[in-house]
């Protein structure tokens, strides 16, 4: 059995991460999204154990004193994780995962699974960045200034990732991430276990 491929999509809060990661596990056969523990309230239309582990601080923290986690941080006064054993685990039985995780999270699994796939959305324009914050109805106006000033700050960090897409159309978005998991897919080390059957009767 093959190995699987861990690709990191991070993205600034607004452009529209969440809902290409929900698009590409419901549209791309045989990919699995990681699920983060995270500190922060539910939010309406979440579902336990589907978009998150919801975990109170001194639960997150007791995961920590274990060293349960592949990489974690703190965001917007919140910790987010994601377990090192269900990351491995899904790896090791030739599953492609998708982890959805900060640019802090994603420098620190590179240094730790250095062959993983970092992928960072940008949006459009800061503009539209502010349109879809404010779209949300979720937060405060205090809240989105200051989740407008952390987007700039996080975008800065594109250098350390590997491919970039720009979330204009969002299908457009869709496809190119898509694509990429398609080439790892096609490499020589997968396709010479996927296609075994094929290469023995071709070859012999």
């Amino acid at each position: 059995m093959t190995q699987g491929k861990l690709f990191i999509i991070s993205a600034p809060s607004g452009a529209g991460k969440t809902s290409l990661v929900k698009q590409l596990a419901t549209h791309t056969q045989d990919l699995i999204v990681s699920i983060s523990h995270t500190t922060r309230p539910m939010r309406p239309g979440e579902v336990e154990g589907q978009d998150y582990f919801f975990v109170t601080h001194d639960d997150f923290s007791a995961m920590l004193k274990r060293q349960a986690f592949l990489e974690y941080a703190e965001v917007y006064d919140n910790f987010y994780g994601t377990t090192l054993q269900s990351v491995e685990t899904s790896l090791n039985n030739g599953q492609d995962v998708i982890l959805e995780i900060d640019w802090q999270g994603a420098e620190l699994v590179k240094k730790i699974l250095p062959d993983s796939v970092a992928i960072f959305i940008f949006p459009p324009s800061i503009a539209v960045l502010q349109e879809r914050l404010l779209a949300r109805g979720q937060d405060s106006t205090a809240v989105i200034t200051r989740r407008m000033q952390n987007a700039i700050a996080e975008m800065r960090h594109y250098p350390s990732f590997d491919y970039l897409i720009v979330n204009d159309d969002f299908q457009r978005a869709f496809l190119e991430i898509q694509s990429i998991i398609n080439v790892y897919r096609l490499t020589r080390e997968r396709q010479q276990h996927n296609l075994q059957a094929l290469l023995v009767n071709l070859l012999t």
